[in-house]
Order: C-alpha cells, then sequence, then structure tokens
C-alpha cells in the first residue's frame, strides 16, 4: 500500500459493467446472449478470448483450450490488472488496531477497518469502521451468493481448541489480524468482488447489523438457486481443462496438508528442544561458582546456550506466525475452489439434463428453449469466471510461496549464523588462557604427536613395498 493518497481516479472497467445485465441475474436468453441490449459482463470477459471456445456441446470449453494452470496469456487478454502498483490503484483498504470488548453474554474482539478511495461508489474519500470475526463471515457468506461464479478468498479459521490456543493472546489476534487483512486486500484487487454491493456496505456502513437483518436480493435468490441442481445427475463428458483443475487441487491439498502436519510436528519439537536449553544453560552458570579457573569458560557456555535459545525461539516464532497461515490459508483456497468447480458442475448438469429432455420430446421446435440458452450462458459465465479466477489465484499462490520460502530460507540461515556466532564467540575465551603454563605437560604430547607422524609414515612405506610389518622399530620411534 502506498504511503501517501491516493490518486484520484476514475472507475474504469468494473464501474460501466454494473449496470449490466448478467445471466444469473434472471435475465432473459435473448438480453444474456446479445441483442441489442449490452451483454453482461462476464460474458464480455469470456468472449474476450474467442466466442469459438465458449460454444460447446458438453458445457464446457474444447479439450485443446489450454488449462489455467498453463503458462498461457489467459491473464493478459482479460486484463485483471494484476500488476497494478500503488499509484494506479483507487481502492486501499487496511486491518489494524485490534481492541477486545467485554459484554455480560460474550467477549470478543474488533477490528479497525479504514478505507480510501476515489471511486464514485463511495461517498466520501476516507472510511473507518470497527468489524468482529462474524461481520467478515456476514461478507464472506454475501458474497458466495451473490457472485456464486467467482472464487472467494477464505477466511482465517473461527475455532480454537480450547486449552491449546488462548483466542485472546496478543500473538493470536496479531495472526488474526493479518489474515483478516490479507482477506480484505484480495477483495480488493479483484476486478469483480471489489466492486460487490455488500462489500461496499461491509466497508461504509456504521451499523451493518440493520443490513445483515435484509433479506437476500433477487440475485442472492438467483445465486442460492445454483446449488439446488441436478442432485444426482453424472456428468456426462466433463471438460478436460476442468477435471485437470480438480485433480490438481485434490493433490496440492493433500501436499499442503502433509506439510502442515509436519511442520507442526517440527515447530513442536523445536519448542521441547527450547525448554531443554532454557534448564541446560544455567546448570554451567551454577556449576561456575563451584569453580575457581574454569569459572570464567562456564559463565561463558551458558550464555553461548543463551543466545542459541533466543535465537531459536525468534526462529519458532517467525515459523509459527509466518510460515504455518500461509499454508493454512492455501488450504483453505483449494476447498473454496473446490466449491466454485463443484457449482460450475452443477449447472453444466443442469444443462445437459435440459437438453436430453428437449431431445427425449416429439414435437419439432424451431429453435432450443429459452430455459437451455439461459443454462448455457450461466454455463459459459462459470467457465470463463473459474479459468480466469483460477489463474489470478495461480499467480497470487506463485508469489506467496516465492516469498514465503524465500522468507523461511533467511530466517534459517539467520538462526544458524547467530549460533555459529554464539560459539564462535567462546573460543578465544577458551584459548586466551596460558595452556603451557597451566599444563606443562602440553609440550611432551606435541612431541608424542609428532613422533606419532613419523612412525605413520614409517610404517606405511612397508606397508607399499608389501614388507614385514616393523613392529621391532614402533617402540624405539616412541
Amino acid at each position: 500500500m502506498s504511503g501517501g493518497p491516493p490518486k484520484a481516479l476514475q472507475s474504469t472497467g468494473p464501474q460501466s459493467l454494473r449496470d449490466m445485465p448478467h445471466p444469473l441475474a434472471g435475465s432473459s436468453s435473448e438480453e444474456a446472449v446479445g441483442g441489442d441490449s449490452t451483454p453482461s459482463p462476464d460474458l464480455l470477459t469470456a468472449r474476450s478470448f474467442g466466442d469459438k471456445d465458449l460454444i460447446l456441446p458438453n458445457g464446457g470449453t474444447p479439450a485443446g483450450t489450454a488449462s489455467p494452470a498453463s503458462s498461457s496469456s489467459l491473464l493478459n487478454r482479460l486484463q485483471l490488472d494484476d500488476d497494478m502498483d500503488g499509484e494506479t490503484r483507487d481502492l486501499f483498504v487496511t486491518v489494524d488496531d485490534p481492541k477486545k470488548h467485554v459484554c455480560t453474554m460474550e467477549t470478543y474482539i474488533t477490528y479497525r477497518i479504514t478505507t480510501k478511495s476515489t471511486r464514485v461508489e463511495f461517498d466520501l474519500p476516507e472510511y473507518s469502521v470497527r468489524r468482529r470475526y462474524q461481520d467478515f463471515d456476514w461478507l464472506r457468506n454475501k458474497l458466495e451468493e451473490s457472485q456464486p461464479t467467482h472464487l472467494i478468498p477464505p477466511l482465517p479459521e473461527k475455532f480454537v481448541v480450547k486449552g491449546v490456543v488462548d483466542r485472546f493472546s496478543e500473538e493470536f489476534v496479531e495472526t488474526r489480524r493479518k489474515a483478516l487483512d490479507k482477506f480484505l486486500k484480495r477483495i480488493t484487487d479483484h476486478p469483480v468482488l471489489s466492486f460487490n454491493e455488500h462489500f461496499n456496505v461491509f466497508l461504509t456502513a456504521k451499523d451493518l447489523n440493520a443490513h445483515k437483518k435484509q433479506g437476500m436480493a433477487l440475485l442472492t435468490r438467483v445465486g442460492e438457486s445454483v446449488k439446488h441442481v441436478a442432485g444426482g445427475y453424472k456428468l456426462r463428458n466433463r471438460p478436460l481443462e476442468f477435471a485437470a483443475i480438480g485433480e490438481y487441487l485434490d493433490t496440492f491439498a493433500l501436499k499442503l496438508g502433509t506439510i502442515d502436519r509436519i511442520a507442526q510436528r517440527i515447530i513442536k519439537e523445536e519448542i521441547e528442544y527450547l525448554v531443554e536449553l532454557r534448564e541446560y544453560g544455567p546448570v554451567y552458570s551454577t556449576w561456575s561458582a563451584l569453580e575457581g579457573e574454569l569459572a570464567e569458560p562456564l559463565e561463558g557456555v551458558s550464555a553461548c546456550i543463551g543466545n542459541c535459545s533466543t535465537a531459536l525461539e525468534e526462529l519458532t516464532d517467525d515459523m509459527t506466525e509466518d510460515f504455518l497461515p500461509v499454508l493454512r490459508e492455501y488450504i483453505l483456497y483449494s476447498d473454496s475452489m473446490k466449491s466454485v468447480l463443484k457449482k460450475r458442475d452443477q449447472v453444466q448438469a443442469e444443462y445437459e439434463t435440459k437438453l436430453e429432455a428437449v431431445a427425449l420430446k416429439k414435437e419439432e421446435r424451431p429453435k432450443v428453449p429459452a430455459d437451455v440458452e439461459k443454462c448455457q450462458d450461466r454455463m459459459e459465465c462459470f467457465n470463463a469466471d473459474l479459468k480466469a479466477d483460477m489463474e489470478r489465484w495461480q499467480n497470487n499462490k506463485r508469489q506467496d510461496f516465492r516469498q514465503l520460502l524465500m522468507g523461511m530460507a533467511d530466517k534459517n540461515i539467520q538462526y544458524y549464523e547467530k549460533c555459529l556466532m554464539a560459539w564462535e564467540s567462546i573460543i578465544p575465551l577458551l584459548q586466551e588462557k596460558q595452556e603451557a603454563k597451566r599444563y606443562p605437560f602440553i609440550g611432551k604430547n606435541q612431541d608424542m604427536q609428532s613422533n606419532g607422524k613419523k612412525y605413520q609414515l614409517f610404517y606405511s612405506s612397508f606397508l607399499i613395498l608389501n614388507l614385514p610389518s616393523p613392529t621391532s622399530y614402533k617402540m624405539a620411534l616412541i
């Protein structure tokens, strides 16, 4: 987020699209597919990469169409503004200042949501409201209902194991704040979700409870109806690219789940090791009180172990606060993507069911019924929106995991460097004593070592020449 105020810009793309009809908003088939009326924004997006890719008898794109995970330029063609910098954006949202509220019936945390924008949808250039977790949950549910074809970013998990994590602790609240801030920034960066009316209400309304009590709008009801189509119908032919997305998400979630479990186990073992180190170091300090000449070296060892303990604690905190939350977020992200993929399959199943019903009828029809065309439009919107969001998600994932892994490497390097410096710092303390005066036999030991090397060289020469072992010379050398 840029430090200065955002530039005053007119609302672009999505602003002019808000008044355009969407196939899921209950428009007629003629309005959805074209004619004199303006097509929906999602169909404009879909048709930007070729009408021939979306005229599909099986409800998907052709098998030869490039997968969203491939290196195609789908993102550039859809112009999703992923690379917008701070000077061109017109909406900034931050989450900060968590506060604890103690009431008679419950105790909860609220967060300050600060919004700055030059969009015409906002009456003021800046807003500041307070929201609790359940308000974020309300927003996400509304986005799922009103934008069923889009991938909605996940929220951090609400419940924690009692006795394991204190949900009012400073560490937990800060971790959740970061996750909620990222959740809103994901929505802010999205070219469609950021213009959603519920998102606007969430950012600006002083009393959100009044809006929570309102019934679902027409678009919400239509979006909700997507969940109740073709209950037990099995798809005739799922498009290969969406089948590949499903397989990828299954494997991705499985691998991340394994990494998450192992990482948690490693962190647990590091915490146990840290407890041992904290008990181990003071032993040398108390021992030094009983020694004379060894007192200073023992104190040095105690301090060295203390420095290593501090470095390990920092590494463990970084892993807990930065590494694990990203893993959990993308595990939840994969679940969200699977949910959208399942809705797309349901719409395809509905479309195939309607086609079969038309084929079974005896009478001839001059054209395909309007409800079938409308269902096809829904399916095309799902295809286009899902592919676009999948591409966005892949780009975000690459950036996030690159930053995550580089940060993890840096933290581990710093940890081992601190431990190395701690142990190296004690070597001069152990070497500065006058070993020759304190241990007069050290010279004799060095002579013995020198004679031992001479004997090894002498003995090896006999081995090379395959002569009998020179045992008779051994005692003479020593």
